[in-house]
């Protein structure tokens, strides 16, 4: 289960269900294929015809290119959906083409699911021009064996632009994910969910993961690398949803080595969440150990960023003579607004030698007015 992170009153961290957190989720993965695909109620019976334009540039030095498609439908407005795609699928169209200093062209993308037929002009390895998707009926049929009736024509051209191709769907169905519905089908293309991610998660121990988690390891960048670096720092069997809870805060494995220098080895990875959301990093708490603050129990690391008890807070403290403050006053400091300032007002009146007790006391009594 997803989760965030908070800090008890009495200190520690803790967990708090987190259902905002998957609903969210949730929704930007449906709101991604509902821009980029489209319920349409058209039948490919029909024939429908599908046009726009399209922007192809080259990629120097590789075997891509970089392909962007745009148009208008009267029910949603403006399409567009930008892909890499590997110049030999484009037929009908010459490097010298590309790279010519101005030439009319003719060529077909062409995928399992359909054919753009595209002209246009291309100069200095980039062009633009028109298209018209033809849909592949072979492909509609063979979709309709594999349980997927009625697709539509605006559907049809999503799973073309997205190359949802017939043995991808083939081989999910051969790793367990059969039937998947077009719009996840979509979700793992647009984001990366290979076949041989999902086979590379199996050799690691995450087999059979849900369609929704796979998106979001590959939207927030869980990588097979990253999931073997973690076991090698002793964090085996990691869940899913805390994998991603520690790419999305930013706990990265060279931030887990520096704390395990620093004597901080084998946190919890609720406690390494939290400190990432709340800002401790290693220079801060480098910056404490220069000041005699060394150790400090991670809960205590973690008040004091959220109420701001900076290094320049502590070393404007110590050059007014309190020097070492235990952590939990320098924290109701903050709280309650004892700062260098008020503490130099309070002198001016004649309050001179006073506790940092007192000091907060007379905080909360206003007498800073």
């Amino acid at each position: 289960m997803n989760r965030n992170y908070c800090v008890r009153a009495g200190g520690g961290l803790s967990y708090k269900p987190a259902t905002a957190y998957r609903l969210s989720l949730r929704a930007v993965l449906t709101g991604l294929v509902l821009v980029l695909c489209y319920s349409g109620v058209s039948s490919t019976g029909a024939q429908d015809s599908i046009t726009g334009e399209w922007i192809l540039s080259t990629k120097p030095g590789t075997e891509f290119a970089h392909l962007t498609i745009q148009r208008r439908t009267e029910r949603y407005s403006n399409f567009m959906s930008s892909v890499e795609i590997r110049a030999d699928i484009i037929r009908g169209l010459t490097r010298e083409q590309m790279a010519a200093s101005g030439a009319a062209v003719q060529f077909q993308i062409v995928r399992d699911a359909g054919t753009l037929n595209c002209e246009g002009w291309f100069k200095d390895g980039r062009g633009s021009g028109h298209f018209t998707f033809v849909p592949n009926q072979g492909y509609i049929a063979t979709m309709r064996g594999l349980g997927y009736d009625n697709l539509s024509t605006e559907r049809v051209f999503a799973l073309a632009v997205h190359d949802v191709s017939l043995v991808y769907i083939r081989e999910l169905s051969a790793a367990g994910y059969d039937r998947v519905s077009i719009d996840k089908l979509l979700a793992m293309r647009i984001h990366g969910v290979s076949i041989q991610f999902i086979n590379d998660l199996k050799a690691a121990g995450y087999d059979r993961q849900p369609v929704d988690q796979l998106v979001a390891m590959r939207i927030h960048g869980v990588s097979i690398e990253f999931i073997r670096e973690m076991k090698s720092l002793g964090y085996d069997e990691v869940s899913v949803d805390r994998l991603v809870a520690m790419r999305i805060h930013g706990v990265k494995t060279e931030f887990i080595k520096e704390l395990k220098e620093m004597g901080y080895d084998s946190l919890p990875i609720d406690q390494l969440v939290a400190m990432r959301i709340h800002g401790v990093k290693s220079e801060f708490m480098r910056e404490l150990r220069e000041f005699g603050y060394d150790r400090v129990p991670l809960d205590e690391l973690v008040s004091m960023r959220i109420h701001g008890v900076s290094a320049e807070f502590i070393k404007e403290l110590k050059g007014l003579g309190y020097d070492r403050v235990p952590v939990d006053q320098l924290v109701s400091m903050r709280i309650h607004g004892v700062n260098a300032a008020f503490i130099e007002k309070m002198r001016k009146r004649g309050f001179n030698d006073l506790s940092v007790e007192q000091l907060i006391s007379l905080r909360i009594h206003g007498f800073d007015r």
